[in-house]
């Protein structure tokens, strides 16, 4: 069992700093989340990252950003920059609901107090170091920045926002997964080129009073132009989403004002050796020692969970995750995996079961084109949506090696996969025999001894206006699976649930598509738990349709709830079996000519 001693995280506070005998610190980070030294949490990744090439650094979590800003000077001046970061999530979804209703707890925060992080940190916080210390350069990252580094949609102000350099005053932002632009940023800081001089690092953004423009960048309409007309805005956001999903992208070049936000291609993705290197840092998987006592339960819930693979290749409209993470599948290797693993099952509290075995969708491991050529030319923002691509090699079987060798370990009593399984890569037939073979095996094992109780699956829907728009599957591949899941569960005599995600209010979606939503699951027998609003969250390609009202693909206009009456109109369909609800329901159908449906759904 792992015995740790206060210098075994990095230091949060003065007294801190002066028992590692250090007597100035390199770069100092402020974060919006509670410090965990635990892989899942940026402020860990990047501060082991830095610290591993030699580097004191120190984290502030969740400063005081009220009264005297004693949090922002009680570390004093670092000799590189300041990092910031508003932590794992965007504020706005961290503080609010889909309704814009102020949230009453905070996961990333000790037992769960709200309040301890503004709106919008990524700004708030930079500005205080700038008003403070006007010539030390700020570094931004994390997920709310990444996301936001362009003219974006903010749906909590209900307007356009500039990239959010502009308002930040940030020096430099860096997007996506961070450890490889902030080790070069940090190579060539020691090498003793000026900070203002370093403008070329793959994934990082940053303002420019002038550009020489080359053949090979992508301008975009200008913040003022897109305020004005909303098309330009929707034929801005595919090239913004093309490029962040190419293995060749251009520079993105946009106006603001007198000011020019450069961004420059990402990195490639990650390699076997980059990622293990960043998962094999000497994290203590542990809440810093001043929250003794306190539950932060992001914490908890990763707790006994193991990431083995970083990017999605689903594309889907509502998700986040490519335009940060990238649609190429970052993989650990096995022994990476393994000695993770190990570390867990010496945790104090570990009692043999491993919550998740899993990544952005539980089922991506080792995926990648089989012709890596054809991959570098693409520019779908999705391998699977329409179709799945006939280069993708979607085989299953490493993944399969990686529980085997898992489970067979002797602490192990059971492994769980707690995210989000992708069922139309398990449902798709391939031209390679082997590959439906491996699927076969995947379900079953996954089925009959990896679920807790509960399987997550996310069909979103059940209409394919819908689920097109989402780049979602047909919902008949939902039944089937169910099928398989029912088979497999009787089978092996288990007593499982399959628990459905479902949004209502996603771009494409009316009343009727959710009186149909609701026939086809009552017909299925669910009584649906797990469902949310659609929410607009910055680069997405739902957000962007639900701003504009065009489609930026094809242009065409497209239909989205929009108001507070329209959004619980779609949402009263979920909950149709609750009695509270017939009458409303029944009303709606009425007023909307649908009586037809009244009877399929309340009928016997």
């Amino acid at each position: 069992m792992n015995t740790y001693k206060l210098s075994d995280w990095l230091p949060t506070t003065k007294k801190e700093v002066e028992i590692r005998g250090w007597d100035y610190l390199d770069v100092i980070f402020f974060s919006g989340d509670a410090y965990v030294d635990h892989p899942s949490f940026g402020a860990a990744v990047i501060g082991r990252t830095l610290e591993s090439m030699g580097l004191r650094v120190a984290i502030v979590p969740q400063p005081d950003w009220r009264g005297d800003y004693r949090d922002f000077k009680k570390l004093g001046v670092p000799r590189l920059f300041f990092g910031v970061s508003a932590g794992a999530m965007d504020s706005m979804i961290n503080h609010y609901t889909a309704n814009k209703r102020l949230r009453s707890d905070d996961a990333y925060t000790p037992d769960r107090r709200a309040g301890m992080r503004p709106d919008y940190p990524s700004i708030v916080y930079t500005r205080i170091l700038k008003e403070i210390y006007p010539e030390v350069p700020v570094v931004l990252g994390g997920i709310e920045a990444s996301l936001r580094r362009l003219t974006h949609y903010d749906y909590w102000q209900d307007k356009l926002l500039p990239g959010i350099l502009v308002d930040s005053q940030a020096d430099l932002l860096i997007y996506g997964m961070g450890e490889l632009p902030i080790k070069e940023l940090v190579t060539r800081l020691q090498a003793g080129i000026p900070f203002h001089k370093i403008t070329n690092i793959c994934q990082t953004a940053y303002l420019a009073d002038k550009i020489e423009v080359t053949s090979e960048d992508i301008e975009l309409f200008p913040h003022e132009e897109c305020l004005r007309d909303k098309l330009k805005q929707a034929k801005n956001f595919r090239h913004i989403e093309e490029e962040s999903n190419k293995y060749n992208a251009s520079r993105i070049l946009q106006r603001v004002g007198k000011k020019i936000i450069v961004v420059n291609p990402p990195f490639p993705p990650m390699s076997e050796k980059e990622i293990d290197t960043s998962f094999d840092l000497p994290y203590t998987r542990l809440p810093h020692p001043k929250y003794k006592g306190k539950v932060i339960p992001a914490f908890e819930m990763i707790k006994f969970s193991v990431n083995v693979h970083r990017g999605c290749f689903g594309g889907c409209a509502f998700c986040t995750i490519s335009a940060h993470q990238g649609k190429f599948i970052a993989s650990r290797s096995k022994e990476s995996i393994l000695k993770e693993v190990k570390a867990i099952t010496k945790m104090p509290d570990f009692k043999g079961y491993l919550s998740d075995l899993g990544g952005p969708s539980a089922n991506m491991y080792r995926m990648k084109g089989k012709e890596q050529s054809i991959c570098a030319k693409c520019k779908k923002p999705s391998c699977i949506s329409p179709v799945v691509c006939k280069n993708l090699n979607a085989d299953h079987t490493p993944l399969l090696d990686i529980y085997k060798e898992v489970d067979s370990l002797p602490e192990i009593k059971r492994s769980f996969i707690g995210s989000g399984v992708r069922y139309d890569l398990l449902l798709h037939r391939y031209e390679d025999e082997n590959l439906n073979k491996a699927t076969h095996i995947y379900m079953e094992e996954l089925i009959a001894h990896h679920v807790s109780g509960r399987l997550k699956v996310a069909p979103e829907h059940t209409e394919n206006n819908v689920l097109k728009m989402m780049r979602k599957p047909p919902f008949e591949q939902f039944g089937q699976f169910k099928k398989v899941f029912d088979r497999v569960n009787k089978q092996y005599k288990l007593n499982q649930q399959l628990i459905p995600y479902f949004i209502s209010s996603h771009p494409g979606c009316t009343e009727v598509d959710m009186a149909n939503l609701a026939i086809q699951t009552k017909q299925l027998h669910f009584q649906l738990e797990q469902v949310q609003d659609f929410t607009p969250t910055p680069m997405t390609l739902a957000t962007e349709i639900y701003y504009t009202g065009y489609h930026p693909y094809t242009l065409e206009k497209v239909y989205t709830a929009r108001t507070k009456e329209q959004k619980l109109a779609q949402r009263q369909f979920f909950f149709w079996y609750k009695p509270e609800f017939r009458k409303q329901i029944t009303q709606a159908l009425q007023k909307i000519g649908k009586k037809d449906l009244i009877n399929k759904l309340f009928g016997r």
